[in-house]
Protein backbone atom coordinates (compact mmCIF):
# COMPACT_ATOMS: atom_id res chain seq x y z
CA UNK A 1 0.00 0.00 0.00
CA UNK A 2 2.78 2.45 0.92
CA UNK A 3 4.68 1.66 -2.29
CA UNK A 4 1.55 2.16 -4.39
CA UNK A 5 0.85 5.46 -2.65
CA UNK A 6 4.41 6.59 -3.32
CA UNK A 7 4.02 5.74 -7.01
CA UNK A 8 0.73 7.63 -7.26
CA UNK A 9 2.23 10.67 -5.52
CA UNK A 10 5.27 10.90 -7.77
CA UNK A 11 4.47 13.45 -10.48
CA UNK A 12 4.27 16.87 -8.81
CA UNK A 13 2.31 19.84 -10.13
CA UNK A 14 4.75 22.48 -11.39
CA UNK A 15 3.78 26.10 -10.88
CA UNK A 16 4.02 28.37 -13.90
CA UNK A 17 6.56 31.20 -13.81
CA UNK A 18 5.12 34.27 -15.55
CA UNK A 19 8.46 36.05 -15.32
CA UNK A 20 9.95 33.52 -17.74
CA UNK A 21 7.05 33.57 -20.21
CA UNK A 22 6.13 36.82 -21.99
CA UNK A 23 2.48 36.75 -23.10
CA UNK A 24 2.51 40.30 -24.49
CA UNK A 25 2.25 39.26 -28.13
CA UNK A 26 -0.58 36.78 -27.63
CA UNK A 27 -2.59 39.17 -25.43
CA UNK A 28 -2.15 42.01 -27.95
CA UNK A 29 -3.24 39.65 -30.75
CA UNK A 30 -6.38 38.75 -28.79
CA UNK A 31 -7.43 42.41 -29.03
CA UNK A 32 -8.50 41.79 -32.62
CA UNK A 33 -10.14 38.41 -31.98
CA UNK A 34 -13.62 37.65 -30.61
CA UNK A 35 -15.39 35.93 -27.74
CA UNK A 36 -13.31 35.03 -24.66
CA UNK A 37 -10.07 36.03 -26.37
CA UNK A 38 -11.13 39.66 -26.67
CA UNK A 39 -12.53 39.58 -23.13
CA UNK A 40 -9.15 38.32 -21.93
CA UNK A 41 -7.32 41.13 -23.72
CA UNK A 42 -9.64 43.74 -22.18
CA UNK A 43 -9.21 42.19 -18.73
CA UNK A 44 -5.43 42.38 -19.15
CA UNK A 45 -5.68 45.98 -20.30
CA UNK A 46 -7.86 46.93 -17.30
CA UNK A 47 -5.51 45.15 -14.91
CA UNK A 48 -2.62 47.11 -16.41
CA UNK A 49 -4.61 50.33 -15.90
CA UNK A 50 -5.14 49.45 -12.21
CA UNK A 51 -1.43 48.98 -11.72
CA UNK A 52 -0.59 52.18 -13.61
CA UNK A 53 -3.02 54.32 -11.59
CA UNK A 54 -0.87 55.81 -8.83
CA UNK A 55 -3.96 56.58 -6.72
CA UNK A 56 -5.34 53.05 -6.94
CA UNK A 57 -5.11 50.29 -4.35
CA UNK A 58 -5.29 46.86 -6.02
CA UNK A 59 -6.99 43.98 -4.22
CA UNK A 60 -6.54 40.38 -5.35
CA UNK A 61 -9.31 37.94 -4.43
CA UNK A 62 -8.83 34.17 -4.65
CA UNK A 63 -11.39 31.37 -4.60
CA UNK A 64 -11.17 27.85 -5.95
CA UNK A 65 -8.15 25.59 -6.33
CA UNK A 66 -6.02 27.41 -8.88
CA UNK A 67 -3.13 27.67 -6.41
CA UNK A 68 -2.95 23.88 -6.19
CA UNK A 69 -3.46 23.69 -9.95
CA UNK A 70 -0.28 25.53 -10.92
CA UNK A 71 -0.90 29.25 -10.31
CA UNK A 72 0.65 29.43 -6.84
CA UNK A 73 3.77 31.26 -8.01
CA UNK A 74 1.66 33.65 -10.10
CA UNK A 75 -0.06 34.92 -6.97
CA UNK A 76 3.18 35.07 -5.01
CA UNK A 77 4.74 37.10 -7.83
CA UNK A 78 1.82 39.54 -7.79
CA UNK A 79 2.63 40.26 -4.15
CA UNK A 80 6.41 40.17 -4.57
CA UNK A 81 6.40 42.70 -7.45
CA UNK A 82 3.91 44.99 -5.72
CA UNK A 83 1.18 44.56 -8.34
CA UNK A 84 -1.37 43.97 -5.56
CA UNK A 85 -1.68 45.76 -2.22
CA UNK A 86 -4.03 43.39 -0.38
CA UNK A 87 -5.32 39.84 -0.78
CA UNK A 88 -8.71 38.39 0.14
CA UNK A 89 -8.85 34.62 -0.16
CA UNK A 90 -10.50 31.41 0.84
CA UNK A 91 -8.70 29.61 3.63
CA UNK A 92 -7.90 26.69 1.34
CA UNK A 93 -5.86 28.80 -1.10
CA UNK A 94 -3.83 30.34 1.71
CA UNK A 95 -3.46 27.44 4.15
CA UNK A 96 -4.04 24.09 2.41
CA UNK A 97 -2.16 25.17 -0.69
CA UNK A 98 0.30 28.05 -0.25
CA UNK A 99 1.26 27.56 3.43
CA UNK A 100 1.18 23.79 2.89
CA UNK A 101 3.76 23.88 0.08
CA UNK A 102 5.98 26.34 1.94
CA UNK A 103 6.20 23.73 4.68
CA UNK A 104 7.90 21.51 2.09
CA UNK A 105 4.95 19.50 0.78
CA UNK A 106 3.62 19.21 -2.79
CA UNK A 107 0.50 18.77 -4.86
CA UNK A 108 0.56 15.95 -7.42
CA UNK A 109 -0.94 15.28 -10.84
CA UNK A 110 -3.83 12.84 -10.60
CA UNK A 111 -6.80 11.39 -12.44
CA UNK A 112 -10.37 12.68 -12.06
CA UNK A 113 -11.73 9.25 -13.06
CA UNK A 114 -9.93 7.27 -10.38
CA UNK A 115 -11.47 5.07 -7.67
CA UNK A 116 -11.96 7.49 -4.77
CA UNK A 117 -12.56 4.65 -2.31
CA UNK A 118 -9.04 3.40 -3.08
CA UNK A 119 -7.66 6.91 -2.62
CA UNK A 120 -9.43 7.10 0.76
CA UNK A 121 -7.81 3.84 1.84
CA UNK A 122 -4.38 5.24 0.96
CA UNK A 123 -4.93 8.62 2.60
CA UNK A 124 -4.89 10.57 -0.67
CA UNK A 125 -7.23 13.56 -1.06
CA UNK A 126 -8.35 14.62 -4.54
CA UNK A 127 -9.05 18.05 -6.06
CA UNK A 128 -10.37 17.06 -9.51
CA UNK A 129 -7.14 15.86 -11.19
CA UNK A 130 -4.80 16.90 -8.35
CA UNK A 131 -3.78 14.80 -5.35
CA UNK A 132 -2.66 15.71 -1.82
CA UNK A 133 -1.19 13.45 0.85
CA UNK A 134 -3.57 13.63 3.82
CA UNK A 135 -0.80 12.81 6.29
CA UNK A 136 1.02 15.91 5.11
CA UNK A 137 -2.17 17.97 5.46
CA UNK A 138 -2.36 16.82 9.08
CA UNK A 139 1.14 18.21 9.59
CA UNK A 140 -0.15 21.50 8.14
CA UNK A 141 -2.99 21.41 10.71
CA UNK A 142 -0.44 20.82 13.45
CA UNK A 143 1.69 23.76 12.28
CA UNK A 144 -1.34 26.06 12.58
CA UNK A 145 -1.88 24.79 16.14
CA UNK A 146 1.78 25.44 16.93
CA UNK A 147 1.42 29.03 15.73
CA UNK A 148 -1.77 29.57 17.74
CA UNK A 149 -0.13 28.05 20.84
CA UNK A 150 2.75 30.53 20.53
CA UNK A 151 0.49 33.61 20.41
CA UNK A 152 -0.90 35.64 23.26
CA UNK A 153 -4.52 34.64 23.88
CA UNK A 154 -7.12 37.00 22.45
CA UNK A 155 -9.23 37.85 19.43
CA UNK A 156 -7.45 38.42 16.12
CA UNK A 157 -8.46 39.20 12.58
CA UNK A 158 -7.47 36.53 10.06
CA UNK A 159 -5.01 39.12 8.70
CA UNK A 160 -3.22 39.26 12.03
CA UNK A 161 -3.06 35.49 12.30
CA UNK A 162 -1.85 35.05 8.70
CA UNK A 163 0.87 37.58 9.42
CA UNK A 164 2.01 35.27 12.23
CA UNK A 165 1.95 32.41 9.73
CA UNK A 166 4.26 34.48 7.53
CA UNK A 167 6.56 35.08 10.48
CA UNK A 168 6.62 31.32 11.14
CA UNK A 169 7.50 30.62 7.49
CA UNK A 170 10.29 33.20 7.53
CA UNK A 171 11.97 30.99 10.14
CA UNK A 172 10.79 27.52 9.09
CA UNK A 173 9.75 27.74 5.42
CA UNK A 174 11.23 25.56 2.70
CA UNK A 175 10.40 27.21 -0.65
CA UNK A 176 11.08 30.87 0.19
CA UNK A 177 8.54 32.16 -2.32
CA UNK A 178 5.06 31.61 -0.89
CA UNK A 179 2.40 34.32 -0.96
CA UNK A 180 1.99 34.10 2.82
CA UNK A 181 5.70 34.51 3.46
CA UNK A 182 6.23 37.32 0.92
CA UNK A 183 3.12 39.18 2.11
CA UNK A 184 4.49 39.12 5.67
CA UNK A 185 7.88 40.39 4.53
CA UNK A 186 6.39 43.18 2.40
CA UNK A 187 3.63 44.26 4.77
CA UNK A 188 0.80 43.17 2.43
CA UNK A 189 -2.38 42.22 4.32
CA UNK A 190 -3.98 38.86 3.56
CA UNK A 191 -7.58 38.27 4.66
CA UNK A 192 -9.48 34.98 4.85
CA UNK A 193 -13.04 35.86 5.92
CA UNK A 194 -13.95 32.15 6.24
CA UNK A 195 -10.58 31.23 7.71
CA UNK A 196 -11.77 28.17 9.62
CA UNK A 197 -12.98 26.56 6.39
CA UNK A 198 -9.50 25.09 5.81
CA UNK A 199 -6.67 23.34 7.62
CA UNK A 200 -6.53 26.47 9.78
CA UNK A 201 -9.88 25.44 11.22
CA UNK A 202 -8.62 22.06 12.36
CA UNK A 203 -5.49 23.56 13.87
CA UNK A 204 -7.39 26.28 15.69
CA UNK A 205 -10.02 23.84 16.99
CA UNK A 206 -7.24 21.61 18.37
CA UNK A 207 -5.66 24.69 19.98
CA UNK A 208 -8.93 25.80 21.60
CA UNK A 209 -9.88 22.27 22.66
CA UNK A 210 -6.60 21.83 24.50
CA UNK A 211 -6.64 25.28 26.10
CA UNK A 212 -10.24 24.91 27.29
CA UNK A 213 -9.46 21.51 28.83
CA UNK A 214 -6.52 23.13 30.63
CA UNK A 215 -8.67 26.03 31.79
CA UNK A 216 -6.55 28.51 29.85
CA UNK A 217 -7.53 31.39 27.47
CA UNK A 218 -7.11 30.82 23.76
CA UNK A 219 -6.81 32.46 20.35
CA UNK A 220 -9.96 33.25 18.33
CA UNK A 221 -10.52 34.72 14.86
CA UNK A 222 -12.99 37.59 14.37
CA UNK A 223 -14.34 37.88 10.81
CA UNK A 224 -16.05 41.19 11.67
CA UNK A 225 -12.64 42.64 12.48
CA UNK A 226 -11.55 41.42 9.04
CA UNK A 227 -14.40 43.34 7.43
CA UNK A 228 -13.62 46.51 9.35
CA UNK A 229 -9.91 46.35 8.51
CA UNK A 230 -10.53 45.79 4.81
CA UNK A 231 -13.05 48.66 4.82
CA UNK A 232 -10.37 50.89 6.37
CA UNK A 233 -8.15 50.00 3.42
CA UNK A 234 -10.88 51.06 1.00
CA UNK A 235 -11.40 54.33 2.90
CA UNK A 236 -7.66 55.07 2.84
CA UNK A 237 -7.46 55.33 -0.96
CA UNK A 238 -9.01 57.57 -3.59
CA UNK A 239 -9.36 54.70 -6.05
CA UNK A 240 -9.45 50.93 -5.86
CA UNK A 241 -9.36 48.01 -8.26
CA UNK A 242 -10.32 44.35 -7.91
CA UNK A 243 -8.64 41.42 -9.66
CA UNK A 244 -10.92 38.52 -8.79
CA UNK A 245 -10.18 34.86 -9.40
CA UNK A 246 -13.42 32.93 -9.00
CA UNK A 247 -16.17 34.23 -6.73
CA UNK A 248 -17.25 33.08 -3.31
CA UNK A 249 -16.84 34.95 -0.04
CA UNK A 250 -13.63 36.78 -1.11
CA UNK A 251 -15.37 38.43 -4.07
CA UNK A 252 -18.33 39.79 -2.12
CA UNK A 253 -16.21 40.62 0.93
CA UNK A 254 -13.98 42.90 -1.14
CA UNK A 255 -16.84 44.47 -3.09
CA UNK A 256 -18.88 45.18 0.05
CA UNK A 257 -16.25 47.52 1.51
CA UNK A 258 -17.83 50.38 -0.43
CA UNK A 259 -21.24 49.76 1.15
CA UNK A 260 -19.67 49.22 4.58
CA UNK A 261 -17.85 52.56 4.40
CA UNK A 262 -21.17 54.23 3.59
CA UNK A 263 -22.77 52.52 6.59
CA UNK A 264 -20.04 54.10 8.72
CA UNK A 265 -20.92 57.55 7.35
CA UNK A 266 -18.10 57.91 4.80
CA UNK A 267 -18.56 58.74 1.14
CA UNK A 268 -16.20 56.61 -0.94
CA UNK A 269 -16.20 55.94 -4.67
CA UNK A 270 -17.20 52.58 -6.05
CA UNK A 271 -14.34 50.29 -7.06
CA UNK A 272 -13.06 51.99 -10.20
CA UNK A 273 -11.60 48.90 -11.84
CA UNK A 274 -12.80 45.31 -11.67
CA UNK A 275 -11.91 42.07 -13.43
CA UNK A 276 -13.49 38.73 -12.59
CA UNK A 277 -12.45 35.38 -14.03
CA UNK A 278 -15.07 32.71 -13.47
CA UNK A 279 -16.98 29.81 -14.98
CA UNK A 280 -20.02 30.40 -12.75
CA UNK A 281 -23.40 30.59 -14.48
CA UNK A 282 -25.16 33.93 -13.93
CA UNK A 283 -28.71 32.60 -14.36
CA UNK A 284 -29.30 31.35 -10.82
CA UNK A 285 -28.97 34.76 -9.15
CA UNK A 286 -26.18 33.61 -6.86
CA UNK A 287 -23.81 36.29 -5.62
CA UNK A 288 -20.69 34.42 -6.70
CA UNK A 289 -21.87 34.37 -10.29
CA UNK A 290 -23.33 37.89 -10.29
CA UNK A 291 -21.82 40.10 -12.96
CA UNK A 292 -19.82 43.23 -12.25
CA UNK A 293 -22.55 45.27 -13.94
CA UNK A 294 -25.01 43.83 -11.41
CA UNK A 295 -22.64 44.85 -8.61
CA UNK A 296 -22.96 48.44 -9.85
CA UNK A 297 -26.66 48.40 -8.92
CA UNK A 298 -25.56 47.72 -5.33
CA UNK A 299 -23.12 50.62 -5.40
CA UNK A 300 -20.03 48.40 -5.35
CA UNK A 301 -18.37 48.53 -8.77
CA UNK A 302 -18.22 51.23 -11.43
CA UNK A 303 -18.88 49.99 -14.95
CA UNK A 304 -16.37 52.11 -16.85
CA UNK A 305 -13.51 49.66 -16.40
CA UNK A 306 -15.01 46.26 -15.69
CA UNK A 307 -14.64 42.93 -17.43
CA UNK A 308 -16.02 39.45 -16.84
CA UNK A 309 -13.95 36.63 -18.34
CA UNK A 310 -15.79 33.33 -18.53
CA UNK A 311 -12.89 30.91 -18.47
CA UNK A 312 -11.30 28.34 -16.19
CA UNK A 313 -8.81 30.53 -14.36
CA UNK A 314 -5.62 28.49 -14.82
CA UNK A 315 -5.97 29.00 -18.60
CA UNK A 316 -6.05 32.80 -18.59
CA UNK A 317 -4.64 34.10 -15.29
CA UNK A 318 -1.01 33.36 -16.26
CA UNK A 319 -1.52 35.18 -19.58
CA UNK A 320 -3.03 38.27 -17.94
CA UNK A 321 -0.46 38.49 -15.16
CA UNK A 322 2.46 37.81 -17.51
CA UNK A 323 1.22 40.65 -19.72
CA UNK A 324 1.06 43.04 -16.76
CA UNK A 325 4.50 41.95 -15.54
CA UNK A 326 6.27 42.31 -18.88
CA UNK A 327 4.61 45.65 -19.67
CA UNK A 328 6.38 46.85 -16.53
CA UNK A 329 3.92 49.36 -15.04
CA UNK A 330 4.45 47.74 -11.62
CA UNK A 331 8.00 49.08 -11.52
CA UNK A 332 6.64 52.58 -10.81
CA UNK A 333 4.33 51.50 -7.97
CA UNK A 334 5.24 52.45 -4.43
CA UNK A 335 4.71 49.81 -1.72
CA UNK A 336 1.67 50.63 0.42
CA UNK A 337 2.66 48.49 3.42
CA UNK A 338 -0.97 48.40 4.50
CA UNK A 339 -0.24 46.01 7.35
CA UNK A 340 1.64 48.81 9.08
CA UNK A 341 -1.30 51.17 8.67
CA UNK A 342 -3.75 48.63 10.08
CA UNK A 343 -1.48 47.71 12.97
CA UNK A 344 -1.21 51.37 13.99
CA UNK A 345 -4.97 51.88 13.82
CA UNK A 346 -5.66 48.78 15.90
CA UNK A 347 -3.56 50.09 18.81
Amino acid sequence: MKLRKKLILSDAVKHIDIKKIDSTDIIEAMKDMSFTSRDTWRAADIFKKMISDKNCIVILTLAGSTSAGGCMKVYADLVETGMVDAVVSTGASIVDMDFFEELGFLHYKGNPHTDDQKLREMGIDRIYDTYIDEEELKKCDAAIKTIADSMRSGVYSSREFISEMGRYLSENGKKKDSLVRIAYEKGVPVFCPAFSDSSAGFGLVMHQWQRIKEGKPHVSIDSVKDFLELTKIKMSSCESGLFMIGGGVPKNFAQDTVVCAECLGFEVPMHKYAVQITVADVRDGACSSSTLKEACSWGKVDTTYEQMVYAEATTVVPLIVSYAYHRGAWKNRKPRKLNQMLNKKSK
